[in-house]
């Protein structure tokens, strides 16, 4: 247990990580947050500090131009860029996202040609496996890829795909032989600038709306045979094992956020004066502020615990993938609505960042699998005998 213990702990490396990660959002990143959030504008700002410090993408190998950080100092990235800003952090959270396929399962041609110009931060990648009528049953997509000559021709609309316009490299899912069901599916890297490559308007979103959502359209797009990620057919067993270890960003992303949302509420409520004193001194506030705080530690351990299993490929990672993202995602949702209660009127205003951080928070509960999948994941493991011990 202690030995365990001592691999998912950060480390000092990794907390010199966090510190200059910390440093980076507090001045390049956070200040730019609520414009963000207001025009509903990519972070370019955000992105040029996160690439020039290497944080963009810092999940790849050294091999490939990168920093090679480990998961749990990925994760503790995302968490830091989360707390500035939600709709940044999910730079690096869908690079890994997009490009995680191509590590688990790609060839060594693919991954030198994609990977580097990822690590440089010169191209985004984006991870399409959503449809119109394929969310969370991603088997019954309608993207089809046939076989032309040595390539394949990809036909199909992909929605709400996080970064798409801005993203060079596109990880596309497609059915390849529809009698086949999750194993008819196969994984390509589409380019943007390919022919038949198109891109819908930006949704109108409640939350994260400095990361733009629209489908993605392709139309007779022609690619190299080359471009195929891993087998044919193997393509939604690649998908699902990629959320395994992707979901435990997004429950870095929802730590991060509620940490923002508690960091504010703890400055405010003990210059907030009401009744001749800090509202803080009230036990009343004090005991939200308490459930807050342990509610959020129990989620960033859980994220930690996941991560480490996350790094060595251990055979519970689907179920404390799950749990992980379920949960801190819950935490998060929890915490910011209650920070919004803690400033009163003022947070349910725009001049105060708690509402902001109430609806980046929900986005969590919903992508990379809605918790109520995470739910039944969860259960399909306990039931299956997958230990939920740490």
């Amino acid at each position: 247990m202690s030995d365990f213990a001592g691999m998912y702990r950060p480390n000092e490396e990794h907390e010199a990580f966090r510190a200059a990660v910390r440093e980076v959002c507090d001045a390049k990143v956070a200040p730019h947050a609520a414009e963000v959030d207001e025009r509903g504008e990519f972070p370019q700002a955000s992105f040029a500090a996160l690439r020039a410090a290497d944080f963009h993408a810092p999940h790849v190998p050294e091999a490939y131009g990168g920093v090679g950080a480990d998961a749990l100092a990925t994760v503790i990235v995302i968490e830091e860029v989360a707390r500035a800003c939600a709709s940044s952090s999910l730079i690096p959270a869908v690079n890994k996202l997009a490009s995680l396929p191509w590590l688990l399962a790609g060839s060594e041609e693919l991954r030198q040609r994609y990977l580097p110009p990822l690590a440089r931060g010169d191209a985004m990648a984006s991870y399409c496996l959503s449809e119109p009528d394929a969310g969370s049953d991603a088997v019954s997509m309608a993207t089809r890829a046939v076989r032309s000559g040595d390539g394949w021709v990809l036909n199909g609309v992909k929605r709400w795909i996080t970064n798409a316009g801005v993203s060079e490299f596109y990880t596309v899912f497609a059915v390849t032989d529809p009698g086949a069901r999750s194993k008819g599916i196969s994984a390509f890297v589409v380019e943007k600038g390919d022919e038949g490559v198109s891109f819908g308007a930006p949704e109108r979103k409640l939350g994260i709306k400095g990361s733009p959502t629209r489908e993605v359209y392709l139309d007779q797009v022609r690619i190299p045979g080359d471009r195929m990620v891993g087998a044919e057919g193997s393509g939604f067993a690649t998908a699902m094992r990629t959320l395994d270890h992707t979901r435990i960003t997004i429950a870095a992303q929802a730590v991060g956020i509620a940490q923002g949302a508690l960091d504010y509420a703890l400055g405010y409520v003990q210059e907030r004066r009401q009744f001749g004193r800090a509202v803080a001194e009230f036990q009343g506030l004090q005991f939200m502020l308490a459930d807050m705080g342990m509610k959020l530690e129990a989620a960033r351990q859980l994220t930690y615990a996941a991560a480490a299993k996350s790094e060595r490929g251990d055979a519970d990672l689907t179920y404390f993938g799950a749990a992980a993202k379920c949960f801190a995602s819950d935490v998060a949702m929890e915490i910011t609505t209650d920070a919004v209660q803690l400033l009163g009127g003022y947070g349910y205003t725009r001049d105060y960042p708690v509402e902001r951080m109430m609806r980046d928070a929900k986005i969590t509960q919903i992508y990379e699998g809605t918790n109520q999948v995470q739910r039944v994941v969860m259960a399909r493991q306990l039931l299956a005998g997958v230990s939920s011990r740490v």
